[in-house]
């Protein structure tokens, strides 16, 4: 495993991180995830990501348990805050800033996250109020860090506007060879203000692992056929992109090794990107995704594969 400093903090992150969000706590059985987590460990996974929403609170108690017997120094923690946990309580005004990372850290079992999150923007709170609370839980010693997740790039420049406060050294956005619009303006101003990538979604919901077949039903067990978390991979199964994703697999095999490592290696190939979040229900996925780190492949089968995907559209 191989590690990338993240922005301008001085927590170092493995390439791959593993998420939370569909699947600990709600989606995978509780015993399949915790061994998923203790894999992680032992392939050099050391970056944890979850969020306060998934599973309203679910995935952060299940990870407060699998975590409380390891060393808080051995991995770097990282919860978001912002989507609705009660019908009073959503958003990032203060109230909510300094009620949620208490109610986080409990679940976790922590005194402190390394890393935390606004998960989206709050168009109904003054971005001054964010970032003055979120600097107030950082000097409290209950966060390390603070970062973002999917703001546009007038956003991250409002929150560097607001004077004498904490900044944000982490983006966590949406990003494939089959989502790249980060690239546009997000990547190019993060790298200027010393922010890191950690996306998520890198393979697509799994799509880009190769394992789905257009006009075929998706394979049993798979993520497409679970009730609790089929729901958001459906967009990207049109038989279209599906054949476009099939195409990619020759250029994986000249490169040696499978099409999931391919795309998870050309996400990595980006300086500004830390960590390439996936989620696993499986302990074997991450063994197969985890040698994604470090892999040297061709910069031209990587523009190959883009040419492929290029007018490649996911539905709605």
């Amino acid at each position: 495993m191989k590690y990338r400093k993240l922005g301008n903090s001085e927590l170092n992150v493995s390439e791959i991180s593993l998420g939370s969000w569909l699947t600990y706590g709600v989606g995978v059985e509780r015993d399949q995830a915790a061994a998923c987590v203790k894999r992680a460990f032992e392939l050099g996974i050391n970056f944890i990501d979850t969020a306060n929403a998934y599973g309203r609170g679910a995935a952060e108690s299940f990870l407060g348990d699998v975590l409380a017997q390891r060393p808080r120094s051995s991995y770097v923690l990282a919860t978001k805050v912002y989507f609705p946990m009660s019908a009073n309580d959503q958003g990032l005004s203060r109230a909510q800033i300094l009620k949620q990372i208490d109610a986080s850290l409990d679940r976790l079992r922590v005194d402190y996250v390394d890393l935390y999150q606004c998960h989206r923007y709050d168009t109904a709170t003054p971005i001054d109020e964010t970032m003055v609370a979120l600097s107030d839980v950082v000097r409290q010693g209950k966060v390390r860090y603070i970062g973002f997740s999917e703001w546009t790039s007038r956003q991250i420049e409002g929150a560097f506007a607001v004077e004498g406060t904490e900044r944000f050294v982490s983006s966590q956005p949406q990003y494939s060879l089959l989502w790249r619009q980060p690239e546009e303006q997000i990547i190019p101003l993060c790298a200027a203000k010393r922010i890191s990538q950690i996306v998520w979604s890198p393979l697509a919901q799994g799509v880009l692992s190769g394992k789905y077949q257009a006009n075929a039903k998706p394979p049993a067990a798979s993520r497409a056929t679970s009730a609790t978390m089929g729901h958001f991979i459906q967009s990207w199964l049109r038989p279209k992109l599906l054949e476009g994703v099939d195409a990619l697999k020759p250029l994986a095999k000249e490169a040696g090794c499978t099409l999931a490592q391919f795309s998870l290696a050309w996400v990595l190939r980006e300086p500004n990107v830390a960590s390439a979040i996936v989620g696993a229900s499986r302990p074997e996925q991450l063994e197969e995704n985890v040698l994604a780190s470090g892999l040297v492949i061709d910069p031209h089968l990587y523009r190959r594969a883009e040419a492929i995907v290029a007018d490649l559209t996911r539905g709605r």
